[in-house]
C-alpha cells in the first residue's frame, strides 16, 4: 500500500490537526472500543493516516482498515460488519438499496478530491496525451483497438498490455461511466486487481502498457510511471492531474470526490464520534500529505455540521435511485 512519513505527519498532525487541550487529550486517553473501516483502495492512505495518528493519540482504540474496493465495502457495510465505509465514488441505487434493507441509516462525508490518472510506461516516447475517445478504443470491448497503430496514426504497431483496477472498485466505475457510458461494455482480456500497487508495477514492467488508478499512486510512483495528459473535452486542451488542474476542474472528465459512509447506530459510541471528527478535523492537512487534493475550507464545514446534525441518506441519488449529476458544491448541501 501507499507509505508516507508517519511519524512526521503525527507530528504536524499533534500540534496543528487536532488542537486538543488538556481535557480532550485525557478523553482520548480514556476512550476504549474498536473502529472497523474497509473499502476504496484509493481513500486507504487518507484513512489508514489518519487511523495511526488517532491511534498514537488513542492508545485504547483499535482501528481497522480494509481494502475491499468501493463495492465491496458497501457489502460489508450493508452486513454490518464494518463501522466505516470508503468510498471513491457516491453510493450506488442498489447499494442504498442494499443498506435500506439491512435498516442502515448512514451519514455521507466528503473528505478528499481526486483525479483519476492514465499512466504508461516511461519508455513510452509516443503518447504524449491521450483523448477520451481514444480511451474508449483501448478500453472498450466494443471498440477493437489492439494495437497502439489502432488507437492514433503514427503510433507503433505493437500489441497493448491493459492493466486496470478490478470490478469491485470505485475507480473502475468512475473511469466505466467516464469511458463506457451506460451501455458500454469494458474489455474481459485486462489484467486487473483490486491492489493498486500490483497495477502500478505491471505498468512499470511492460512497455506497451496502460493502466489508471487514483493520483496519489502515481504521484507516489513517479519514478515508475508517465502520466499522459487527457485532453479536456471542453477546451480541447491536454490537462495533467495536478493538484492545482484536479482542485479546479480542469482536469476533466476525470477529477473526483472521495467519501466515508458512517453508520448512523456505530457514530452513537463515543470512539467513532470522535474518530469521525478528528478525520474532519486533520483531513484539509492529511490529504495532501498522502498525494490528493483537500476540499475547500466550506465544505469541510459542512461536513462536520451535517455529522454533528447526524444527517442521512445520500445527496447524490434523487427519490427515484437516479444519480445527481454536478460538481460536489452544487451537489453537497
Amino acid at each position: 500500500m501507499l507509505r508516507f512519513s508517519t511519524i512526521s505527519l503525527v507530528a504536524s498532525l499533534s500540534i496543528a490537526g487536532f488542537a486538543m487541550g488538556a481535557d480532550k487529550e485525557s478523553n482520548l486517553n480514556n476512550l476504549r472500543g474498536n473502529i472497523r473501516v474497509d473499502g476504496s483502495s484509493t481513500v486507504f492512505p487518507i484513512t489508514e493516516a489518519i487511523a495511526e495518528s488517532f491511534s498514537d493519540s488513542a492508545p485504547s482504540v483499535r482501528v481497522t482498515v480494509g481494502v475491499s474496493g468501493t463495492g465491496g465495502g458497501f457489502k460489508r457495510f450493508a452486513a454490518k460488519e464494518i463501522d466505516i465505509s470508503d468510498a471513491s465514488r457516491p453510493i450506488k441505487s442498489k447499494e442504498l438499496k442494499m443498506l435500506k434493507e439491512s435498516k442502515i441509516d448512514f451519514i455521507e462525508i466528503p473528505v478528499a478530491y481526486d483525479g483519476l490518472t492514465i499512466v504508461v510506461n516511461p519508455k513510452n516516447d509516443w503518447a504524449d496525451n491521450i483523448t477520451v475517445d481514444e480511451l474508449k478504443k483501448i478500453f472498450l470491448a466494443e471498440a477493437g483497438g489492439n494495437k497502439w497503430s489502432d488507437i492514433r496514426e503514427g503510433w507503433p504497431e505493437r500489441p497493448i498490455k491493459i492493466f486496470s483496477p478490478g470490478t469491485d472498485s470505485g475507480t473502475f466505475d468512475y473511469f466505466k461511466e467516464v469511458v463506457a457510458g451506460k451501455k458500454g461494455q469494458m474489455r474481459s482480456d485486462m489484467s486487473v486487481s483490486e491492489d493498486d500497487n500490483v497495477l502500478v508495477n505491471g505498468v512499470s514492467g511492460e512497455k506497451d502498457s496502460i493502466g489508471f488508478f487514483g493520483c496519489a499512486y502515481f504521484f507516489e510512483n513517479k519514478d515508475k510511471l508517465r502520466a499522459v495528459p487527457v485532453i479536456n473535452p471542453m477546451t480541447k486542451k491536454p490537462i495533467m492531474p495536478t493538484t492545482v488542474n484536479i482542485e479546479t476542474g480542469a482536469y476533466a472528465p476525470f477529477s473526483r470526490p472521495l467519501f466515508i459512509y458512517v453508520n448512523k447506530r456505530s457514530a452513537r459510541s463515543p470512539q467513532i464520534r470522535t474518530f469521525v471528527d478528528y478525520y474532519l478535523n486533520n483531513a484539509p492537512e492529511m490529504v495532501g500529505e498522502v498525494g490528493y487534493v483537500k476540499l475547500p475550507p466550506e465544505m469541510y464545514e459542512l461536513a462536520k455540521k451535517n455529522f454533528k446534525d447526524k444527517k442521512t441518506g445520500t445527496q447524490f441519488l434523487n427519490d427515484e435511485g437516479e444519480a445527481i449529476s454536478g460538481s460536489l458544491a452544487q451537489v453537497y448541501q
